[in-house]
């Protein structure tokens, strides 16, 4: 029942993003369908009336040769011209439904603790906003959109043969229903342990794919590349299986509609032939009669596809529905968590009796933090690694959940120990924190960061590309773009997660300077390790694992004790 109802969520989530082209498009499809009946129908009968018509001469001078003429030319441009709307619509409102179905998805995501879960598990997540979202596509186009186009057709050829007789065709209208739309329930029941084997491959896949590209140095080091490759080839080889046995319900769902449709034209001959027989319709009645019969098995035959991924669907149900609630709003679901409430006046971050726990763990991160910083402050936590540094920092600046308590806080950027540059110009490299800024704005802050002068070197200047993760610029070049888009974005409290690490003494050196003069009249919570980067605060925070153990202000003999402690350059 849990799987009904998450596919129904979806589904309507889907169906009400672009509720009029999907509908439309489906409308389409059955139209397309039923002009293709028609026509082949139309021209059975006019090709017998006029074979029997041409056996006298008086029969042929009267015979009406342009009317029927004229109805196979409207249908074959008539489904032609549906054919093409129907792709046309179904693709296009398709594309649009999965985009705003996309767009929902980031907006879930983009919560606390959304990059940590996106760190730990990148592969996962982004198969969630393409796979799953795609095997929607195909619960549309090859599940709904077909089984509209079978219901037309079972419709159409029982009232064709229901004009006959009626008893005819309300049988043959529930047999083309019950066999058609039977047969795709069997196999998409057979098909869904298959379907989901193979979802879960292909994201098997994918990771160890990725793991390999990206972490061959380390595995080729460690001794585990070929252990690598290994598991690699074995993901292939459960992708490949799973194939295997969709191939082989495709093979056997084939025939079964063929079976059927072979039972149904020769039901449907025997029936005809009885009729014509009795006196009760003429030959081409018959041949109307029989050639709608064989094509109306064939839209049925078009649920295949979408039957043998409806597993996948599922699959994807199941894991998005939770992102899809029936009480959410369309376009503000899972939007991102509303920004802490302001502390009080004087004060630009407030803690009280904070208690921070990871996803997954047991253990708190930080357990019953009471804590004040007053506006302009400078404030260094130091302790060892594992103390909570920078979870602390994260939940200021909203990317991590409190479990109790309460933080306020002012706006804030956090400066984290990694650089994340995107494969793009330096430009829109800078403008992820400021969309509106201009280039006087960009050189300003590169200047400040240290960096003008460099890419004032550069042939493209703002304009140079940049590779994937920021290749083409040394460690400390980008290091400095990460401080000039902190300078970029205008915010009264900055947070500064390790902001040297790795960099080396001369280059450090240099960026704390230049933090120190722009950070005039802010905030500063620096989260370190380092004597260089506690150096810029007048006050120490020291942290054991879970807790806030001291608070030491510059000029007391603790704090220069704490000072002493820290890793030296």
């Amino acid at each position: 029942m849990k799987a009904w109802r998450d596919l129904r969520v979806v589904a309507r989530t889907l169906l009400a993003a672009e509720p009029r082209r999907l509908a439309l498009g489906a409308g389409l499809a059955a139209l397309t369908v039923l002009m293709g009946m028609g026509l082949l129908g139309l021209s059975g009968w006019f090709i017998t009336t006029t074979a029997l018509a041409g056996l006298q001469a008086a029969s042929a001078i009267m015979f009406d040769v342009f009317m029927p003429s004229a109805g196979i030319r409207l249908l074959a441009l008539g489904r032609t011209a549906s054919r093409y709307g129907e792709r046309l619509t179904t693709h296009d409102g398709t594309f649009a439904a999965l985009a705003s179905l996309r767009v929902r998805l980031f907006r879930g995501w983009a919560r606390p603790d959304a990059a940590r879960r996106l760190l730990a598990r990148p592969s996962r997540l982004l198969f969630r906003l393409s796979a799953d979202i795609d095997a929607l596509e195909s619960f549309y186009l090859r599940l709904l959109v077909p089984a509209a186009a079978a219901l037309g057709a079972a419709l159409l050829a029982g009232l064709v043969l229901g004009a006959m007789r009626p008893w005819m065709g309300s049988l043959l209208a529930l047999w083309l229903l019950v066999a058609g739309w039977g047969i795709a329930w069997l196999l998409a029941r057979r098909a869904q342990p298959a379907a989901v084997r193979r979802a879960q491959a292909m994201e098997g896949l994918r990771a160890r794919a990725v793991d390999l590209v990206a972490g061959q140095t380390e595995l080729v080091m460690a001794g585990r590349i070929q252990a690598q490759q290994d598991a690699l080839a074995a993901a292939d080889r459960h992708l490949a299986a799973a194939d295997l046995a969709l191939n082989r319900l495709e093979a056997g769902a084939g025939a079964a509609y063929g079976m059927a449709g072979t039972l149904t034209l020769a039901l449907v001959l025997l029936a005809a032939g009885l009729l014509v027989d009795e006196g009760a319709i003429g030959a081409p009645a018959a041949a109307l009669a029989v050639l709608v019969a064989l094509s109306a098995i064939e839209p049925f035959a078009a649920l295949r596809r979408g039957a043998l991924e409806a597993g996948r669907a599922w699959l994807a149900a199941r894991r998005l529905a939770p992102h899809m609630g029936p009480n959410q709003a369309p376009n503000q679901a899972h939007a991102p968590s509303p920004s802490p409430a302001p502390p009080a006046p004087g004060l630009a971050l407030q803690l009280r009796d904070l208690t921070l726990v990871h996803p997954g763990s047991r253990l708190p991160a930080l357990q019953h933090g009471t804590l004040d910083v007053e506006e302009g402050e400078r404030v260094a936590i130091v302790g060892p690694s594992g103390a909570g540094k920078s979870t602390l920092l994260a939940a200021a600046a909203g990317e991590l959940s409190a479990s109790a308590g309460e933080l306020r806080t002012l706006a804030n950027c956090l400066l984290t120990q990694r650089t994340d540059l995107f494969q793009d110009s330096l430009r829109d490299n800078l403008r992820l924190a400021d969309t509106t800024a201009d280039d006087g704005q960009m050189w300003a802050v590169l200047a400040a960061a240290g960096l003008a002068g460099e890419v004032q070197a550069l042939p493209q200047r703002l304009d140079t590309p940049l590779g994937e993760g920021g290749l083409g610029l040394s460690g400390g070049q980008s290091r400095r773009v990460a401080l000039a888009r902190l300078l970029l974005r205008d915010t009264p409290v900055w947070l500064l997660d390790e902001p040297t690490e790795a960099l080396d003494t001369a280059t450090a050196h240099d960026v704390l300077q230049r933090l120190r003069v722009q950070a005039a009249g802010r905030t500063l919570l620096i989260a370190t390790h380092l004597r260089r980067e506690a150096a810029l605060a007048d006050r120490l925070l020291v942290m054991q694992p879970g807790r806030i153990v001291a608070d030491l202000r510059r000029g007391t003999a603790a704090f220069e004790a704490a000072m002493a402690a820290l890793r030296p350059d």
